[in-house]
C-alpha cells in the first residue's frame, strides 16, 4: 500500500481505512466530502480525473490533449464527449468534477418538478428545498451577472426582434466579480468563508469559463466545498479509478462495510490498491455512476441493485444552435460563459453561451441552420440549405463553414425545454468488439429538433444580420448534444420504482449512497448543478455526526 494510503489508514478507525469512501469529486462528491468531514468522519475521495491549476489548464480548446478526456486516445483533459445512439453527452472528469468546465449557471428549477417523476410525494419538497438552495448558493457564491458582454446584448436584441424582450435576464452565476469598484483581475482575500478559503481574483470577462478559469474568478468546487474539506483532513486521490466495490463479511448487504478496489487512471493495473470503508458514496456523475453500478451488478459485486438502475435517464430536452457573424469586428467572446437568457415560451428557455477568443474547436461541430423533419430526410434539407447559403453569400458562407474565428464571431444558443422525455442505459457487447461491455442507450428518441428554437434562431439571425447554425450530430445522426445528463439512479418509494430512497440510501444495501445527478427524478429544464448541490446538502443532513 502506498505511503499516502498508509498514513490515512493509520489515522482512521482501526477496523476500516476510512469511514467514508466517495467515488467522484463533482457537486455531490464535494458536498459530501465537506459535510462528512465536518461531522468528524475520515473521508477519502477517489477522482478519476486530474487536479488542475491555472498553470496547467489549456489556453484554448484546440489543445485537445489538455481539453478533452479520452485516455484511450492519449487525451487527458477534463471534458468527455460520449456519443450514444440517442444523445451525445458532455461531462467533466477532474478534481472538482464538472465545475472545472461548466458554465457556472446556477438556477432554481420551477416548483412543479417536485411533483413529477418517482420522487413525487417522498418529501414536502417545496417547503424543504429552499433552505438547501440557500446553503448551496452561499457556498457556491451565487450572484447576479453584472458583466453583460456583446453576445448578451445581441441576445437581448434577438429577444426584442421576436417580441419576448420582457423575458431577458442576466444569469445567476458562481463567479467572483470583486467588491464594487474593484478592477478586473484584482486580487482579494477569501470573500466567502471568513478567510478559510483561497484568495480570489475579480472576473476579467474573458469568456474562458468552459476551458477552465485561469484567473481564479470562477467558483469551482476545488475553491469552496472540496478546498474546505481538504483543510479538515479529507484526502482526495486524483487520477484514481474505482474498479470494484463489494460488501465485506458474510452478510453481503454492506452492514459490515465495503472493500473498494482502485487503480491509477492512466497507468493500468500495476498500481492497483484495495481500501476498506464503513460507507461508500457514489458521486461519479450521472453517467459515471450508472456505468460503474451497472458493471458492479452484472459482475456480482452488488447483485441486489434495483432493476431501475439505468432507467429514465433525462436531459433538459436540449438543442444547441448558433448564430454566427463572419467578419464582425465585435468580439462576441467577451463576458462570462453564460451571461444571459430568455424564454421564448412557457416551455422553452434559451441561454447565450460563449468560448474565449481562439477556442474555436467547437465550431467544427456546427453547420448551416437546418429545418425539416428528424430522420433520413433531414440531411437532404441540410443540403438544400447549404446550397442556398452558398449561392446567396458565397464568401460569407465559406467563412461561416470554417471553424476559425468561431468564438469571437458566434452567439451559441443553448435551448432547453421542460417537456419530459427519457431514455434508458444498459451494458452490451458490441458486435464489432465483443471482448468488453459498453454502456449503450435504448428507448424512444429524445427530441433532436425543437421547432420553436429553430424558428427563433432563423428570425434572430435575420434580424441581427447573422447566419444560423445547427449541430452536425442533430442533422446526420438524429442525436442531440447535452451537458445535462440526469437520472438513472432516481429516488423512489422502493426498489420497484427507484434505486435510492428519499435519503439517498441504495435499496437492498446498508451504508451505500448515491449523491450526484443520477438521483434526479424529473426534467429540471434549467442547468442542474445548483439542484444537485442542494440535494447533496439535504442528503448529508440525514447523516449524524460521528460518535
Amino acid at each position: 500500500m502506498s505511503t499516502a494510503y498508509q498514513t490515512a489508514a493509520s489515522a482512521a478507525d482501526s477496523e476500516f481505512d476510512y469511514d467514508y469512501v466517495i467515488v467522484g469529486s463533482g457537486f455531490g462528491g464535494s458536498v459530501s466530502a465537506l459535510r462528512l468531514s465536518e461531522k468528524g468522519y475520515k473521508v477519502a475521495v477517489m477522482e478519476m480525473g486530474s487536479r488542475w491549476t491555472p498553470e496547467t489548464l489549456p489556453k484554448t480548446n484546440w489543445n485537445l490533449r489538455r481539453f478533452l478526456w479520452a485516455p484511450f486516445a492519449g487525451l487527458r483533459g477534463f471534458l468527455s464527449l460520449r456519443l450514444f445512439k440517442h444523445v451525445m453527452i458532455l461531462h467533466g472528469n477532474a478534481v472538482g468534477g464538472g465545475s472545472i468546465t461548466y458554465a457556472q449557471t446556477l438556477l432554481v428549477p420551477p416548483d412543479r418538478v417536485w411533483s413529477e417523476g418517482s420522487w413525487a410525494g417522498l418529501d414536502r419538497w417545496a417547503e424543504v428545498m429552499p433552505q438547501h438552495y440557500d446553503t448551496a448558493k452561499r457556498m457556491l457564491g451565487v450572484t447576479r451577472n453584472p458583466l453583460l458582454g456583446p453576445g448578451d446584448l445581441r441576445l437581448k436584441q434577438m429577444a426584442e426582434a421576436v417580441g419576448v424582450s420582457d423575458t431577458f435576464y442576466p444569469t445567476d452565476v458562481g463567479v467572483f466579480f470583486g467588491p464594487a469598484g474593484s478592477q478586473p483581475g484584482s486580487l482579494h482575500p477569501d470573500p466567502y468563508f471568513g478567510g478559510k478559503g483561497p484568495e480570489r481574483r475579480a472576473c476579467m470577462g474573458c469568456g474562458g469559463c468552459m476551458v477552465g478559469c485561469r484567473h481564479g474568478a470562477k467558483n469551482t468546487l476545488d475553491q469552496n466545498y472540496l478546498y474546505l474539506a481538504e483543510q479538515l483532513g479529507a484526502q482526495v486521490f486524483a487520477e484514481t479509478r474505482v474498479t470494484d466495490v463489494h460488501p465485506l463479511g458474510l452478510s453481503n448487504d454492506g452492514s459490515e462495510g465495503y472493500a473498494v478496489h482502485v487503480r491509477p487512471t492512466y497507468d493500468g493495473a500495476s498500481g492497483a490498491r484495495r481500501v476498506t470503508a464503513r460507507n461508500v458514496v457514489f458521486s461519479a456523475s450521472s453517467l459515471g455512476t450508472q456505468d460503474l453500478l451497472l458493471r458492479l451488478r452484472e459482475d456480482g459485486s452488488l447483485p441486489q441493485l434495483s432493476q431501475q438502475l439505468g432507467q429514465k435517464v433525462r436531459t433538459n430536452a436540449e438543442s444547441i444552435l448558433t448564430i454566427r457573424y463572419p467578419g464582425t469586428r465585435t468580439d462576441l467572446s467577451k463576458g462570462i460563459a453564460i451571461g444571459s437568457g430568455i424564454y421564448i415560451d412557457e416551455h422553452t428557455h434559451i441561454e447565450a453561451v460563449r468560448y474565449p477568443a481562439g477556442s474555436d474547436m467547437m465550431g467544427s461541430l456546427f453547420t448551416v441552420l437546418t429545418h425539416g423533419k428528424p430522420g433520413w430526410t433531414r440531411p437532404l434539407s441540410w443540403l438544400v440549405a447549404l446550397i442556398s447559403l452558398l449561392l446567396r453569400h458565397p464568401l460569407k458562407a465559406l467563412r461561416f463553414l470554417l471553424p476559425f474565428g468561431f468564438a469571437t464571431q458566434t452567439v451559441i444558443l443553448l435551448c432547453m425545454q421542460t417537456i419530459d422525455g427519457h431514455i434508458n442505459m444498459k451494458l452490451r457487447r458490441r458486435w464489432y468488439w465483443p471482448f468488453s461491455r459498453t454502456m449503450v442507450s435504448e428507448g424512444d428518441r429524445i427530441p433532436t429538433f425543437i421547432p420553436e428554437a429553430n424558428r427563433f434562431a432563423e428570425a434572430a439571425a435575420k434580424a441581427t444580420g447573422g447566419i444560423g447554425g445547427s449541430s452536425f450530430f442533430e442533422i446526420f445522426f438524429n442525436v442531440p448534444m447535452t451537458a445535462h445528463c440526469m437520472g438513472g439512479c432516481a429516488m423512489g418509494q422502493s426498489a420497484e420504482d427507484g434505486v435510492i430512497d428519499a435519503q439517498n440510501r441504495v435499496f437492498n444495501y446498508r451504508n451505500l449512497y448515491v449523491v450526484d445527478g443520477s438521483m434526479i427524478a424529473a426534467n429540471l429544464g434549467v442547468n442542474p448543478s445548483l439542484t444537485i448541490t442542494a440535494l447533496a446538502e439535504r442528503a448529508m443532513s440525514f447523516i449524524p455526526a460521528k460518535a
